[in-house]
């Protein structure tokens, strides 16, 4: 962990492109926190309005924060236009990024001689290499890890514990798995054969562009015919499942507990919050973003916002929602008018009689 002072931070932030001045103290720290965590020596971060309370609440040395926010005298500031992204570059300078354990090659890894394996390896013990892999300069590759036949794997690649490329499948540079993810496995395709079901070879690949990262215990399908894809710059969360045959654009963003069907084909820089879904054959355009739990079931224009199952314009989707909160109060004020409008009607009976 980096120790410096706060001008040197505000110095760094600035010469990155976050504008930054440091109001009061310039004060030494030595690590980032959350505002309700974090303690003398540390910097922490305001980003999202609704936590300003806590502001005046925390410990810490210094917060980040926007020109409009005030803070207690008693804590320097750190002013910025992006808070978020300068909080994200101050982690980056003072813990800097996971150091993996070296093995270099372990001698108890298992790797077939016709493997092809990149400079300054960092290969545990317990990985198991098949015939024809090609692997790429300075990959860590975590124990348990499997890479089938004929894999490629780029380089600057991170394979957490337990990992499985499966067999003719390849990852770009920079591409980080976290453990228990699954990358090419057979997807679910079956033909209805006399009341049965005849399993259909899966007989594509799957393809991981550069700088893609996937979180833990996702799995994304090879494709039936072709290839399935994630291209370059996508980020996943935990628990992340691809069908087979679908397309996934550059730098997308897929939240915890996504699915995606097959043969779907997902424009750039989508955002699909957790537990969001959307079936296959479908074309989602570029720039969409879905909340969270909804499911898209058709074709989606580019720069959506959608809410809902199925998911409807995000707007729509919230007007809806008030609608039907409401609907126990409207039922009832619907009995009671029927009520009025029954009596109404004896009493024009009665008057008539």
């Amino acid at each position: 962990m980096t120790q410096l002072l706060l001008s040197e931070l505000c110095r760094r932030l600035t010469y990155s492109g976050f504008a930054a001045r440091l109001e009061g103290e310039d004060r030494a720290i030595q690590g980032v926190n959350t505002l309700e965590d974090a303690r003398e020596g540390e910097v922490t971060f305001l980003a999202n309005p609704k936590y300003s309370s806590a502001v005046d609440k925390t410990k810490a040395s210094a917060v980040i924060l926007r020109n409009d926010f005030p803070v207690p005298k008693r804590v320097s500031a750190l002013r910025c236009d992006d808070p978020y992204g300068a909080v994200t570059l101050a982690i980056v300078i003072l813990h800097g990024h996971r150091r993996h354990p070296q093995w270099g090659l372990s001698e108890r890894a298992s790797i077939d001689e016709s493997a092809r394996i990149g400079t300054n390896p960092n290969i545990a013990g317990g990985v198991s290499i098949a015939a024809d892999v090609t692997i790429g300069d300075n990959c860590t590759i975590y124990p348990g890890c499997y890479v089938g036949d004929g894999a490629r794997i780029g380089s600057d690649c991170t394979l957490f514990p337990n990992v499985v490329i499966y067999d003719h499948c390849e990852l770009g540079d920079r591409v980080t798995i976290h453990a228990g993810s699954v990358i090419g496995e057979d997807g679910l395709g079956y033909a209805p054969q006399g009341g049965k079901w005849m399993k259909i070879p899966q007989v594509g690949r799957a393809i991981i562009g550069d700088d893609v990262e996937i979180g833990a215990n996702c799995a994304i399908d090879r494709a039936t015919l072709g290839y399935t894809a994630v291209e370059a710059g996508t980020k996943f969360g935990n628990v992340v499942v691809i069908g087979h045959g679908t397309k996934v654009g550059p730098d997308c963003m897929f939240v915890g507990l996504v699915g995606v069907a097959g043969s779907a084909n997902i424009g750039k820089h989508v955002t699909l919050a957790a537990g969001a879904g959307a079936v296959g054959h479908i074309t989602v355009g570029d720039d969409v973003q879905v909340g969270a739990t909804s499911c898209v079931m058709g074709n989606v224009e580019p720069k959506a916002t959608l809410l809902g199952t199925p998911a409807t314009d995000a707007m729509q989707a919230k007007r809806s929602l008030i609608a039907i909160q409401k609907l126990p109060e409207w039922i009832q004020r619907v009995r009671q008018l029927e009520k009025e409008v029954q009596s109404l009607r004896e009493q024009l009976d009665s008057a008539s009689s």
